[in-house]
């Protein structure tokens, strides 16, 4: 039988188990990505194995969320993880430079090769033809030390994709005609791999939307073939010789197939407030609009900002509207200013920001009071704008400008013929702020400020585990409901006992209070519990407090692989009913706890308020070392 390309990668890089569905396996990393809201806990956790270089071919730490300077506390993290990467042998993109995938893939990435990323939207990589992966701080801090990374053997979804995209249609909406059929936990347990005549219609740039965008459907990854497509877009970059091509076996099979004929696409929207609340935007045209935002890393390439800027010459930004633009790269800007399409921007009234993420995390551009924020980012969840019950849609560049224009949500088919526009043959690289890594770091002296804390450490399992149920959550919880983002928490990211003030805040302002009180916790959800950002804050400020359990529905994959790495048990319901018999604040009780992890036994008995709950541990055998032991941290000291 055939392989496809996830196949392909995967065996080249095998270094444990069997490619067996539902196996778990052992992958070497080729490279490892961290941005500066996950990196500083990355690289403490790093700090804490003890080796003295990184040990993969490339890695590269990104300061790109954080870049708000409202007191010492960002400016202070910035300098220590420049010096982390001049002592351990890292790249460095300083603030400002831009946003770590839109960078990584100009400048780092290679078709065929293995990326770990501290970053939910690391699959970008995988519109070069790479196996990209989000996962927690600690992971990406053991694939630094050369030590695999670990994942369940996915299945492979399939997308056949066929004709080509009508004008004002981009390949933004591909993604959102998936999230519409399949929602943000459709893609759980699987890779999606696109393949089909229609590919060779979209550019590598065009591919990275998509595979970014594909976090939302709670995929593993998300990969293209590497083809002339690929080479083309890599020559342009002046790195031809990184390019191999790797394209499916023609009798590869795919576990699941769904086909999208791209002819057929119209421009799309996701309403708030969830990334597959997605209906077409002639559905929601005319509703007014007060902001526009351009940018992120779904849609912030020098092609999506060359459609605004073509879009708009001769035509001015609605009085009623502030239309922001977030630019991906240095790189970007500067291509944009030398083809002369930022002159245009700013005529039209639109205002330029440096290139980061700002708003997409609620690191400013919070939309006002009861209005309507169009916006090209990957996520719409409840308050992540920083306003509270924000109406946040997302959508494409050509949907954004076009509304822009017109101060209310528009079809952009309605302005007439699309706009043409060519991509250089030649990119100016951009790159001149990148450190590259020192052959000998050995002498460099980590700058560490005063908001930097020790890294806590945790008990191993006990026996007999008690506890109360602090809190119990619904459906889709997102990390941004664990530990919310925003210019008010973010830069604690390197200080846990400040941090966890702020846990579980959007569901219960008293949570870290209670949490102290009992000692230890329980929470309960439901199903796809932990969706979002890979931020492993989320599961290691509420270990902090003293949360040791989680029982719910379904998890999100990242956020389970990050509570296990810091020792926190994932339950889920054997029977999804008992849910409701559960009431918070009822007293739990798990007897023989270490002898059923030692054991290998799945089914666990939960004590709660006096009732017996059943319950499955569904983990690998590496996987109860680790709770058994209290983190992976503590594991990996042992071993």
């Amino acid at each position: 039988m055939g392989k496809t390309v996830t196949e392909k990668i995967l065996a080249a890089h095998l270094v444990e188990g069997e490619m067996i569905k539902g196996r778990e396996i052992g992958i070497r990393i080729d490279q490892t990505l961290t941005q500066d809201a996950t990196g500083t806990m990355a690289y403490l956790e790093f700090e804490s194995i003890g080796i003295p270089r990184v040990q993969t071919e490339c890695s590269v730490c990104y300061v790109d969320h954080n870049l708000l300077q409202s007191d010492f506390k960002n400016a202070d993290d910035h300098r220590f993880l420049q010096s982390i990467a001049r002592k351990y042998g890292l790249y460095f993109s300083p603030p400002g430079n831009g946003i770590s995938h839109q960078i990584n893939l100009e400048r780092f990435g290679k078709p065929g090769k293995t990326l770990l990323g501290s970053d939910s939207h690391t699959p970008t990589g995988g519109g070069l033809g790479m196996l990209a992966i989000g996962a927690g701080g600690l992971d990406v801090a053991m694939a630094m030390a050369g030590k695999p990374f670990y994942l369940v053997m996915p299945r492979i979804y399939g997308v056949k994709l066929t004709g080509k995209l009508s004008p004002w249609v981009s390949a933004r909406d591909v993604l959102l005609e998936l999230l519409r059929r399949l929602t943000v936990k459709g893609g759980v347990g699987y890779i999606f791999e696109y393949f089909g005549p229609g590919v060779k219609e979209l550019s590598a740039t065009d591919r990275a939307s998509i595979t970014n965008f594909g976090a939302e459907l709670g995929a593993t990854t998300s990969v293209f073939p590497s083809d002339e497509n690929t080479l083309k877009f890599l020559r342009s970059q002046g790195r031809e010789d990184c390019w191999v091509e790797i394209v499916a076996d023609a009798d590869a099979q795919y576990d699941e197939i769904t086909e999208v004929d791209l002819s057929t696409l119209e421009p799309m929207i996701a309403c708030p407030s969830s990334p597959d609340n997605v209906v077409k935007v002639s559905e929601v045209a005319g509703r007014p609009v007060a902001q526009v935002l351009v940018g992120s890393c779904s849609n912030s390439s020098l092609r999506d900002l060359l459609v605004v800027a073509k879009t708009l010459a001769g035509r001015q930004v609605s009085n009623e509207v502030s239309f922001e633009i977030n630019p991906g790269s240095r790189q970007v800007l500067e291509n944009l200013t030398a083809l002369g399409e930022m002159l245009p921007l700013i005529h039209a009234g639109a205002r330029v920001h440096q290139a980061g993420c700002l708003g997409c995390i609620g690191m400013g551009q919070a939309p006002a009071t009861g209005t309507i924020s169009l916006r090209t980012f990957p996520r719409n969840f409840p308050g992540r704008s920083g306003t509270v019950s924000d109406q946040v849609y997302l959508c494409s560049p050509e949907v954004a400008v076009a509304s822009a224009i017109t101060g209310k949500i528009t079809d952009p088919r309605d302005l007439g013929d699309y706009p043409a526009f060519t991509l250089p043959d030649k990119y100016l690289p951009g790159d001149s702020r990148i450190e590259p890594p020192l052959a000998d770091g050995s002498g460099v002296t980590i700058i560490r400020g005063p908001n930097i804390a020790p890294f806590p450490s945790f008990a191993p399992m006990p026996e007999t585990w008690q506890g109360t149920v602090l809190l119990k959550a619904g459906d889709n919880i997102t990390t941004d409901h664990i530990m919310p983002a925003g210019a008010q928490i973010l830069p604690l990211r390197s200080n846990i006992p400040a941090i966890s003030e702020f846990v579980f805040r959007a569901l219960d302002e008293h949570f870290s209070q209670h949490a102290r009180e009992a000692g230890s916790g329980m929470i309960v959800g439901g199903e796809n519990y932990g969706q979002g950002s890979s931020r492993e804050h989320a599961a290691l400020a509420p270990r902090y407090l003293g949360v040791e359990v989680k029982l719910v529905k379904s998890f999100a994959r990242i956020h389970k692989a990050n509570l296990i790495n810091f020792g926190i048990l994932p339950l889920t319901f054997a029977h999804p009913a008992d849910y409701d018999r559960v009431r918070q604040g009822a007293k739990v009780v798990i007897p023989g706890l270490r002898q059923a992890l030692a054991s290998g036994a799945q089914a666990i008995t939960v004590e709660i308020g006096g009732q017996a709950v059943q319950a499955v541990l569904d983990v690998s055998e590496r996987h109860r070392q680790i709770l058994l032991a209290g983190g992976l941290l503590n594991w990996a000291k042992g071993n």
